[in-house]
């Protein structure tokens, strides 16, 4: 397991790849990488996606459907009704015969049959003669049946068009199939038209094929069976042809006896059922009325009357974006009168293109928004990732709504959620880098705690400060000026990094804090004033003059100087810590006696010849160390004589001794 976790450590982090590119050319990457994964869940996730694309998609027409009345086209519905009244479904060829008479008598222009009459009956003659009668149009339906492995050949298949061959029907993108549901000899002469319709993962119907292959033979759908028998066109002869335009649909179906009328297919040959019409815009009658004599005669006169079971139970029952339960009649009804109106929804040759194209709107709009000021893209982004898919779904509906433009939208849609996270987390990983540096830099000028307070503060121009206890240690450097005027800057400034260097390592060690470097000396602090506070301060000094007054510091100075050495002076008791100065340039600083008296006590270590001095209150707490009184001394500046104190010198030469820790060798010569 410790092996897994390793090798998972060790893998090649994405992030910091692109955090080490310039921001644009990490921001473009960011943005490829969200097409790359949009594509991926595209084609992972195709069928539920497919899904919520359809269902939002269709708001286009349910959200401002038409309710307007359809005064072309009614239902005539085998309903509850009907069945209560009549008798159980299916009825008697007789009855059949009853009400296609009656639907003649009322004026009707076309009948349009959802229904299928495979076996022979008693009363088919009396059926066929009254259909033969009808003043206007007749059109039974068959049924191809397609999403179904199992061979089912009943009936016979008539009324096949011309004009489209099935032998190359895979290169034509018509469906074949070799199973059907037609209508029993006793009726070949009666026109046809297939109520075959493509249910959806969801159970879903939205497309109907135009036309469908059966024995090499083309069979129209029952809406252009339709068109055809109203022309009573004694050829059906139509063609399909692949549309030029890029903003066309992938294939048109044109009728030779209906010059006018241009059907949009897609690549498989399928008609989209339009939902632009709300269910209440299309009557209905129940058929007992008709029979019984009782319906509006005007509901029927020179309509298109379609003729279906959608009594509970018989009828097709399918899910649309109005009802969870739609009888399949009103999806012919709607298929009719979309092609009535010409309006056929499609989806254009050209829309893959269209929504990369309107996927690289959207990415030029977040790369935008991602240059803008940190404030405006902080807030931006996460607002874009959630609008613009809004943006494409509205752009698809009102492209519905207006053309019958079916586009899409789950692609850009995807594509910005992912583009504007991608680039959210970008944004989020490199400003953390540049805090983590910017606090990184503060860090190595100030103490942690110091920086961290400044680097999570915001300026002020107010005093920030407080009064706390303190040990305090201050280690300068004598005669280094004279050596610096002596020596090549650069072996000056090599000498007083590694004092800095190591020193900082020891204060560090005993667990101090170097509060600044100023010069060639130091100030460092321990928090309290308490015994244990005095000891790591006395004991940094010692590992100092051992480590740094011994082994770095040049044993032989340059002719005419005093040689380098290591003075320290110790000190304890309350000072004012914090931040002054205005807000567009702060300084951090120690404040208070304590920090004048232990300056001087350093400044007194030359004059008393000792490396190390302690003063009376630090001296307080090292009862159990052996120091040496130096007298009591005014110090410079101030008016309060104060008593020294150094550490005794067998203590001092009990650590000399100590295995050498630093060794640096300063190589002489250079200008003087």
């Amino acid at each position: 397991m410790s092996m897994n976790l390793t090798s998972l450590g060790r893998l090649p982090n994405p992030l910091a790849f692109l955090l080490r590119l310039a921001p644009v050319r990490a921001r473009l990457l960011m943005l490829g990488l969200a097409a790359l994964l949009s594509l991926l869940l595209i084609v992972l996730f195709n069928s539920p996606l497919q899904n919520i694309e359809e269902r939002l998609g269709a708001l286009g027409w349910t959200l401002n459907a038409e309710t307007a009345t359809e005064q072309r086209i009614t239902v005539v519905a085998i309903d509850e009704k009907s069945v209560a009244q009549v008798g159980p479904w299916p009825w008697s060829r007789d009855t059949m015969a009853q009400l296609v008479t009656a639907l003649d008598k009322a004026g009707v222009q076309l009948q349009l049959h959802d229904i299928v009459y495979p076996e022979v009956r008693p009363g088919d003659d009396n059926l066929l003669k009254a259909l033969q009668a009808v003043s206007g149009g007749v059109v039974l339906a068959q049924l191809p049946v397609l999403q179904s492995e199992q061979l089912v050949r009943t009936g016979e298949m008539t009324h096949a068009l011309s004009g489209v061959g099935c032998s190359d029907a895979q290169n034509a993108g018509l469906p074949s199939t070799q199973s059907f549901l037609g209508n029993n000899t006793g009726f070949a002469s009666i026109a046809k038209g297939h109520i075959t319709t493509i249910v959806a993962a969801d159970g879903a119907v939205r497309e109907v094929p135009a036309i469908i292959c059966v024995d090499g033979q083309a069979y129209p759908a029952l809406a252009i069976s339709a068109f055809l028998q109203a022309v009573s066109s004694q050829s059906w002869d139509v063609s399909v042809s692949q549309e030029p335009s890029l903003f066309g649909p992938s294939q048109v179906l044109q009728l030779n006896a209906y010059p006018g009328l241009r059907i949009p297919l897609d690549a498989a040959g399928n008609m989209r059922i339009s939902y632009r019409n709300a269910p209440e815009a299309y009557r209905a009658v129940s058929a007992a009325d008709v029979l019984n004599g009782t319906v509006d005669v005007s509901m029927l006169d020179n309509t298109w009357v379609l003729v279906g079971a959608t009594a509970f139970g018989i009828g097709d029952i399918v899910p649309t974006p109005y009802n969870g339960a739609t009888p399949g009649v009103e999806l012919h009804a709607r298929l009719l009168g979309s092609l009535l109106d010409a309006a056929v929804p499609y989806t254009p040759r050209s829309a893959l293109p269209l929504l990369i194209l309107l996927s690289s709107a959207f990415a030029l709009v977040l790369l935008v928004l991602t240059n803008a000021r940190e404030r405006v893209s902080n807030y931006a982004l996460p607002m874009a990732g959630l609008v613009l898919p809004l943006v494409a779904l509205i752009i698809h509906m009102q492209l519905l709504s207006s053309g019958n433009i079916w586009l899409g939208w789950v692609l850009p849609a995807i594509y910005s959620l992912c583009a504007a996270s991608g680039l959210m987390l970008l944004e989020q990983a490199r400003v953390r880098h540049e805090r983590s540096r910017v606090f990184g830099n503060l860090n190595s000028y100030l103490p942690s705690d110091v920086a961290k307070e400044i680097a999570y503060s915001l300026p002020s121009s107010s005093i920030n400060a407080r009064r706390c206890e303190v040990t305090l240690l201050s280690a300068d450097l004598r005669n280094f000026s004279a050596f610096g005027e002596a020596r090549p800057p650069e072996e000056s400034a090599a000498l007083l990094h590694f004092f800095f260097v190591r020193a900082a390592e020891i204060v560090e060690q005993h667990g101090g804090r170097i509060h600044e470097f100023k010069g060639d000396s130091l100030l460092a602090v321990w928090d309290g004033h308490d015994t244990q506070a005095a000891s790591q301060a006395l004991k940094a000094a010692q590992d100092m003059q051992i480590a740094i007054d011994r082994d770095m510091l040049p044993q032989h100075p340059p002719e005419g100087l005093e040689p380098l050495a290591l003075g320290i002076g110790i000190e304890q008791g309350p000072v004012l810590i914090g931040s002054i100065g205005p807000a567009h340039r702060r300084t951090h600083t120690l404040l208070g006696d304590t920090v004048t008296i232990t300056l001087r006590i350093q400044e007194m270590t030359a004059e008393l010849a000792q490396p190390i001095l302690i003063g009376e209150c630090a001296a307080r707490q090292l009862s159990d160390q052996r120091l040496e009184s130096q007298g009591s001394y005014l110090l410079s500046g101030l008016r309060i004589p104060h008593v020294l104190f150094s550490p005794s010198p067998s203590d001092s030469v009990s650590r000399r001794n100590r295995p050498e820790q630093v060794s640096l060798t300063l190589i002489s010569g250079g200008r003087r």
